[in-house]
């Protein structure tokens, strides 16, 4: 079993390395260039149709399941999650302060590529033989780029990858979590998990996307709360730890010390692991939300960037390095628990502790949507419930088991593999990216003038 673990580590670095950072950095930077900076010339938008309530859509306009909300909702449950606690502790310890500022640029171009993969996801969705909709990088692969191999390829991966970092592995961070802060024995979150995830996903998209849509925003805004009142409360500190981190990265120093390169490495690595920009599995969410042009939905989509990695992660970012105890050999959750204790006493590692619970919960459930969309692509209807089943069975599994290093390898390795043939897609369909919003911008202008009238 080690040395199949041994192996499994190997391939995951393989597939990790930086031909795959620079591929998924790269595209973001095309698409960024291509699009004419996007991310801020439309982010304004973007926010305004994904917050502020508006009259509906004409009927007949429509297709999807779920709102703009509610699919946003949907793409940050299953992205707001270890990796913004986690993956930000993990990414200085590893990369220096300096990883966070790599992350943030990663970020930032990542906005381009999600709204890229949310365009082609609405473009060529279609409707499954229950009336559903059924969207995602597997379709535009093959209704779009004409590769269909590639799309089955995208389905393969993405439904294994969901058992692992989308589940098995979350369901463990919080019986450990629960364990380690309030004596909760494994075995009871293992039953509470299967029953609460049973709960909701057997109700399939619209059941998800009700459920997040209620309780991601208090869960971000809890979390978010809580590490603004550090950063109000210790305004001085801030722009010290902001000169750390810039002179971490940028510093002749580390360019010549060879900090550089782990800032970036870890860095992208983290932010991408974090809002999950190119790997294909957000897109999946947004082809299901109700919409008129496929434009509408990729400005907000495009939000989700924005929050997950320049707001939540940012938080966790500048509250480790103001408290400088990523230097104490702390790491993982228990360096972001003792950093928000730093600031916040006692109360502070139990903000984070239940933060990470509904974290990674949230996660579970984005993620079981994707899983079975791509098993339906793959399999057809017939494989919905027995997957639902499966991943109900694995939420508990995972929260019992105290060595998941197997499950998270494998895992690992398949989430990696997810963004190869979407990247494909991305870059060979960009032209369609492009047409899509030209058209979007031609129907902002006709809604404009209407309101004018």
């Amino acid at each position: 079993m080690n040395q199949i673990e041994s192996w499994l580590a190997s391939l995951s670095n393989l597939v990790w390395g930086p031909h795959l950072l620079i591929l998924l950095v790269g595209t973001g930077i095309f698409l960024t260039v291509r699009l004419g900076f996007i991310q801020v010339t439309r982010l304004g938008v973007g926010l305004k149709e994904a917050f502020i309530p508006k009259q509906e859509q004409p009927k007949k306009k429509q297709r999807g399941d779920i709102s703009h909300f509610q699919a946003l909702m949907t793409a940050l449950a299953a992205t707001v999650g270890t990796g913004n606690m986690v993956g930000v502790a993990t990414a200085i310890v590893l990369g220096g302060p300096g990883a966070v500022v790599w992350m943030w640029l990663s970020g930032f171009v990542g906005m381009a590529t999600k709204y890229a993969e949310a365009i082609l996801a609405v473009k060529y969705r279609v409707v499954d033989e229950r009336g559903e909709i059924a969207g995602g990088p597997m379709y535009y692969l093959e209704h779009g780029l004409k590769k269909k191999w590639l799309g089955i390829l995208f389905a393969l991966f993405a439904s294994v990858a969901a058992f692992g970092i989308g589940n098995g592995v979350q369901t463990n961070s919080i019986s450990l979590a629960l364990n380690n802060s309030f004596n909760v024995p494994m075995v009871v979150t293992g039953i509470v998990m299967m029953a609460v995830t049973a709960f909701v996903i057997l109700g399939g998209v619209k059941s998800i996307g009700k459920v997040v849509g209620i309780f991601v925003p208090f869960m971000i805004f809890a979390y978010v709360g809580s590490g603004l009142v550090i950063l109000i409360m210790n305004l001085e500190l801030v722009p010290g730890a902001l000169s750390t981190m810039f002179s971490s990265t940028f510093s002749a120093e580390a360019i010549g010390g060879g900090a550089l390169g782990a800032a970036i490495r870890y860095g992208v690595a983290r932010g991408v692991f974090s809002n999950e920009a190119g790997l294909g599995s957000a897109p999946i969410a947004a082809a299901a939300a109700k919409t008129d042009f496929p434009g509408r939905q990729a400005l907000v989509s495009m939000t989700q960037v924005l929050i997950d990695t320049l707001i939540v992660c940012s938080i966790t970012g500048l509250t480790i390095v103001m408290g400088g105890q990523y230097t104490e050999g702390l790491e993982g959750i228990a360096l972001t628990q003792a950093s928000f204790a730093y600031f916040l006493g006692p109360i502070g590692e139990i903000i984070v502790t239940i933060s990470l619970v509904f974290f990674a919960y949230s996660t579970v459930l984005g993620w079981c949507y994707y899983g079975e969309r791509s098993a339906y692509y793959l399999l057809g209807e017939k494989v919905i419930v027995p997957y639902r089943v499966l991943y109900i069975l694995v939420a508990g599994l995972g929260a019992m088991t105290t060595n998941l290093n197997l499950i998270w390898s494998i895992s690992d390795v398949f989430n990696g593999l997810m963004a190869i043939p979407n990247l494909i897609g991305l870059l060979f369909l960009s032209g369609v990216v492009v047409a899509e919003t030209k058209r979007f911008e031609l129907e902002r202008k006709k809604e404009a003038a209407q309101s004018a009238a």
